[in-house]
């Protein structure tokens, strides 16, 4: 798997969340010019990522046949490259944006809070609302108000070769109560390099850890451990813990066991047995593994499994003059058959509770049907229990500056350095960017 491939999934690349951090400095909420309902007709534009070809086509196709449809509202689509996305967005006045825009999830709070993202339950119905997920509606919402509804989210944990688990007699959790402790993973490791003739166990997209990959993939196993990224406004005595430092530790401690997959052929080419990953491997993973491909759950650190969540999803641009004819738009894409239309082109797990119920490969039986039932128990990064499994990450203006510090805190423990110091340096730039910005009040 390429790093870019991993950031269209999971989230944006940690330069462009930094563009967004630096443009957060002397804004506050409400700095939008004001958005109007309109009487629900005219002309409105839609910008959106260009992603993979499949979700290109998907996208374009919901435009034509919204149009083809009915008379009232003619939307005209821009798609934007996804590796400068972000920055485009970021870096255009409130006034020059499109009526409505896709956003990566972790960027929104930083669009909300500069003003330039309008609140959707004006312009959306009831009944769209009410269908979106737990995780959709936790990953859309910002200082107690909806500003973004989700087509798909995203789905991870770890991916096992069966036949090559069994050789090493290694035991298979099949739910997220039979969990590996860190412990008893270490030691699936050790067995599975020893049994195998690369010497190697897992794959875990090593090359991107230092982007958002990073903290998608590998914060949750802090949270998991009873630490987390943040607190409140504090990230200093939360993401420096002792719970957060040893989760590190044992993180790092996988290193002498990792594939660096440079060929992207680790777990297919049976290299290792551990693929550490999410949903946009599933096609190439059961096309070359077949039958022995099972699902499994992430390490449980000591407070139940947590594993990442979330990706792009749908706004309204605070400037619109046409709130209800946006809306509208938005009802219709977040309807069933368009979000089976792009979970389909990219085997995402739909964000729409009627949708993702009719997938099969994430029910009862399906090939992702463990990580479906961990997106069922989801929760917001701020209010963590220990039932919950799918964490959305925290919706915060200061989500670029956390990301940043922390996977680059997680790639040089990663290299070597110690984790106390890594991330007791990342928590003080984090508190001080929250300092520097009046806690993004």
């Amino acid at each position: 798997m390429n790093t870019k491939h991993i950031a269209r999934r999971s989230g944006v690349a940690i330069a462009v969340l930094a563009v967004a951090a630096a443009a957060l400095t002397g804004c506050s909420a409400g700095s939008g010019s004001g958005s109007a309902a309109g009487d629900g007709t005219g002309d409105i534009t839609v910008w959106g990522h260009q992603g993979q070809t499949s979700e290109v086509t998907a996208i374009q196709d919901t435009v034509k046949s919204f149009n083809a449809s009915q008379k009232k509202v003619h939307v005209t689509l821009k798609l934007i490259s996804g590796d400068t996305y972000t920055s485009t967005v970021t870096n255009t006045p409130t006034n020059k944006l499109p009526d409505v825009l896709e956003m990566d999830g972790p960027t929104l709070a930083s669009y909300a809070y500069n003003g330039k993202l309008a609140p959707l339950t004006d312009s959306v119905s009831k009944s769209t609302v009410s269908n979106a997920t737990d995780g959709s509606i936790a990953e859309g919402t910002y200082d107690g108000k909806l500003y973004g509804l989700a087509q798909y989210s995203s789905a991870m944990g770890l991916y096992g070769n069966k036949k090559l688990l069994e050789a090493a007699g290694v035991s298979i959790p099949s739910s997220p109560s039979e969990a590996w402790t860190p412990e008893q993973f270490s030691d699936a490791l050790k067995k599975l390099a020893a049994a195998n003739s690369s010497g190697k166990s897992l794959d875990l997209s090593e090359s991107a850890l230092n982007g958002e990959w990073g903290t998608y993939g590998f914060s949750p196993m802090l949270q998991s451990a009873g630490g987390n990224l943040i607190k409140g406004d504090k990230a200093s005595g939360v993401l420096d813990s002792s719970d957060s430092v040893k989760a590190l530790e044992d993180i790092a401690s996988w290193k002498p066991y990792v594939d660096s997959n440079t060929d992207g052929n680790a777990f297919p080419n049976g290299r290792v047995a551990l693929s550490l990953s999410g949903h946009w491997n599933y096609p190439t993973y059961s096309k070359a593994i077949g039958s022995d491909l099972v699902a499994l759950p992430l390490p449980n650190f000591g407070d139940g499994e947590k594993v990442g969540a979330g990706s792009w999803t749908w706004g309204i641009g605070s400037s619109t003059k046409h709130g209800k004819a946006a809306g509208a738009f938005l009802d219709y894409l977040l309807n069933d058959a368009n979000v089976k239309a792009i979970t389909e082109a990219n085997g995402a797990p739909a964000a729409t509770k009627s949708a993702f119920s009719a997938q099969s490969v994430y029910q009862s039986g399906g090939g992702l049907a463990l990580w479906g039932q961990q997106l069922e128990q989801s929760c917001p990064a701020t209010a963590i229990t220990k039932s919950c499994i799918a964490v959305y990450r925290p919706v915060t203006p200061g989500y670029p500056v956390i990301t940043s510090k922390f996977a680059s805190a997680l790639s040089a423990v990663w290299g070597g350095a110690d984790a106390k110091e890594q991330l007791t340096a990342a928590a003080k730039s984090i508190d001080q960017a929250y300092s520097d910005n009046n806690d993004y009040k």
